[in-house]
C-alpha cells in the first residue's frame, strides 16, 4: 500500500523521464531483433533453405553473439521468430484479398488461393519488404516436431479466420458443411500441405495449382 502512495506521489516529469528511457530502451531492442531476422531472412533467400548457422547470421547482423543470445535460445527459437513474422505477413496478405471480395464463397476462394501461394512462394515469387516471402508450410513442417504448440498457436489466427468464413459461406447457403471446425482444418491441411507433394514432383507442369487445389477443396464443401 506504502509503495503504491509512493508511485502515486512521484513527479510527472520522473514518470515522464522513466516512460522515456523505457521506450528508447524498447525501441533499441525491437531494432537489434529486427536486425537478427532480416539477416536470417537474406540467408535464407540466398541459400533456398534454413540450413544457416548462428554464426552466419551474427556476421550478417553485424552483432554479438552475446547479443544473440540476450533474445534467442538458440537456432530453433529464431527460426520460430521468422515462422511467426511470415504468418503474421501471410494473415495480412490473406485479409487484404479477403475484404477485397463481398461474395461469400468468392471470399472462401481468394483465401484458399492466397494461403496456397503463400505455403508454395517458390511457384509465385514475390518479393515481401525487404525479403523473399518463405513458405509457411516449410517452417511448420521443420519446426512441429518439437514446438507443435507454438506453430498452433501462430497459425490459430488464420485458423480461425478460414472458421468464419466457412461459416458465412454455410448460412449464406453457397456451401454445405455439417461441422464448420472440421471443414475448415480439412480445408487448411490440404492448401497448406500440397507445397510437400508438389516438391515431389519432377515436371512443374504436373504439380497442383492453386486454383486447381481450391476446385478440390470446393468440391469437398458441397458445391
Amino acid at each position: 500500500m506504502a509503495g503504491a502512495a509512493a508511485d502515486a506521489n512521484e513527479p510527472a516529469w520522473r514518470t515522464r523521464a522513466v516512460s522515456r528511457t523505457m521506450d528508447a530502451a524498447r525501441s533499441r531492442a525491437e531494432e537489434r531483433v529486427q536486425r537478427f531476422l532480416d539477416a536470417a531472412f537474406e540467408l535464407i533467400d540466398e541459400k533456398g533453405s534454413t540450413e544457416f548457422t548462428i554464426q552466419e547470421v551474427i556476421d550478417r547482423s553485424k552483432q554479438s553473439l552475446r547479443g544473440f543470445y540476450e533474445y534467442f535460445d538458440g537456432k530453433d527459437e529464431l527460426v520460430l521468430a521468422l515462422f511467426e513474422e511470415t504468418v503474421r505477413e501471410a494473415g495480412d496478405d490473406i485479409r487484404a484479398a479477403v475484404d477485397a471480395e463481398s461474395d461469400p464463397l468468392a471470399r472462401l476462394r481468394i483465401f484458399a488461393v492466397t494461403l496456397h501461394e503463400w505455403c508454395d512462394p517458390a511457384e509465385t515469387p514475390r518479393k515481401r519488404g525487404s525479403h523473399q516471402r518463405r513458405a509457411i508450410s516449410e517452417f511448420s513442417m521443420r519446426l512441429a516436431v518439437n514446438h507443435a504448440d507454438r506453430v498452433r498457436a501462430a497459425l490459430a489466427p488464420l485458423s480461425r479466420e478460414l472458421r468464419g468464413l466457412i461459416e458465412a459461406a454455410d448460412d449464406a447457403g453457397v456451401i454445405h458443411v455439417d461441422d464448420a471446425r472440421r471443414a475448415a482444418a480439412l480445408v487448411q491441411q490440404t492448401v497448406m500441405y500440397s507445397w510437400f507433394g508438389n516438391r515431389l514432383v519432377d515436371d512443374p507442369r504436373s504439380r497442383l495449382t492453386p486454383e486447381e487445389t481450391w476446385e478440390f477443396c470446393r468440391r469437398g464443401l458441397g458445391v
